[in-house]
C-alpha cells in the first residue's frame, strides 16, 4: 500500500490488510486544524476509491492523553465568518467521507474524545476506549453546536433523550458510561487497548472483504430506510456476492475443511 506522507496523520500497515491511522498532533491533544481536515479528506477519499489491500482500518490518536480534543480553537481564534465556514465545509466533507467509506473502521480511543473528536469516534463503525478516557460534546458551552454529525449519530447510538442531555449540558462522561449507553463496544486498560482492537481488526480482515463491505453498506443505508425497503436493499447487496470468486472459495474451503484464502474478487 502506498499512501502520501501526511502532515497531521501517521499511517502504518503493521500486518497484512490492517491499516492503522493515528491523528498526529499530540502537542495539542490531536486537535483538528485545517491541515488535518485536508489530510483526512484525502485519506478517506483514497480508501473509498481504492482500498489497496486494506480490509480494516484502526483509527486512533498519537500520545497517551487524547484521541482528539475537537477543533483547534487557537487556529479558529479571530477567524472571519468566511474562513470559519470554509474550514467547516472541509471538516463536513471529511466526516461524511469517513462515514460513507466502504472499508470498516474501528475507533481506538487512547484518551479523551471531546466535541469534534467524539463526533469522529461516532462516525466510525464502532469503538473501543481506555478506561481513563472521558467524552463530551462541548459545543454549546462555547457558542456553537455539534456540526460533524453529533446531533444525528449520537441519538442513534444512545437514544434521543440521553443525547439531548449530553449535547445540551455539554458535560463530560466516563468510558464506563459511554459503554453502558452504547457509544463504546468495549472498555480496556491502557496497555490492552491496541491488542484488543487489533484482534478484532484481524478477525474482520480475515473475512471475505467484498462480503464485509456489502454487509457494512447494507447496515448503514438500511438503517435509513423503512424496514421492507431495507430488506430489499439487503437482498440486492447479497446478490452482488453470488458470482464472486470469494463466494466460491468460501464454500469450497468449508467443504475441504480448510481456511479460505480470500482475494477480494
Amino acid at each position: 500500500m502506498s499512501l502520501p506522507a501526511y502532515e497531521t496523520l501517521k499511517t502504518e500497515l503493521p500486518e497484512p490488510h490492517v491499516l492503522v491511522v493515528a491523528m498526529n498532533r499530540p502537542e495539542v491533544r490531536n486537535a483538528i486544524n485545517t491541515q488535518m481536515g485536508r489530510d483526512m479528506l484525502d485519506l478517506w477519499t483514497r480508501l473509498t476509491v481504492d482500498p489497496a489491500g486494506a480490509r480494516c482500518v484502526v483509527f486512533t490518536g498519537a500520545g497517551e492523553h487524547a484521541f482528539c480534543s475537537g477543533g483547534d480553537l487557537k487556529e479558529r481564534n479571530n477567524m472571519t465568518r468566511e474562513a470559519w465556514q470554509a474550514q467547516h465545509e472541509l471538516f463536513e466533507r471529511a466526516y461524511w467521507t469517513l462515514m460513507d467509506m466502504p472499508v470498516p473502521i474501528i475507533a481506538a480511543a487512547n484518551g479523551h474524545a471531546y466535541a469534534g473528536g467524539l463526533e469522529m469516534l461516532l462516525a466510525c463503525d464502532f469503538a473501543y476506549a481506555v478506561r481513563t478516557a472521558r467524552f463530551a460534546l462541548t459545543e454549546v458551552t462555547i457558542g456553537i453546536m455539534p456540526g460533524g454529525g453529533g446531533t444525528q449519530n449520537l441519538p442513534r447510538a444512545v437514544g434521543e433523550r440521553r443525547a439531548k442531555e449530553i449535547i445540551l449540558t455539554g458535560r463530560p462522561f466516563t468510558a464506563e458510561q459511554a459503554h453502558e449507553w452504547g457509544i463504546l463496544n468495549r472498555v480496556c486498560e491502557p496497555n490492552e487497548l491496541m491488542p484488543a482492537v487489533m484482534e478484532t481488526a484481524r478477525a474482520i480482515a480475515a473475512n471475505a472483504p467484498l462480503s464485509v463491505r456489502q454487509a457494512k453498506k447494507s447496515i448503514r443505508y438500511g438503517m435509513q430506510m423503512e424496514l421492507k425497503t431495507a430488506f430489499r436493499f439487503e437482498v440486492e447487496a447479497y446478490n452482488h456476492l453470488i458470482d464472486t470468486e470469494d463466494r466460491l472459495e468460501g464454500i469450497r474451503a468449508f467443504n475441504e475443511k480448510r481456511t479460505p484464502v480470500f482475494r477480494g474478487r
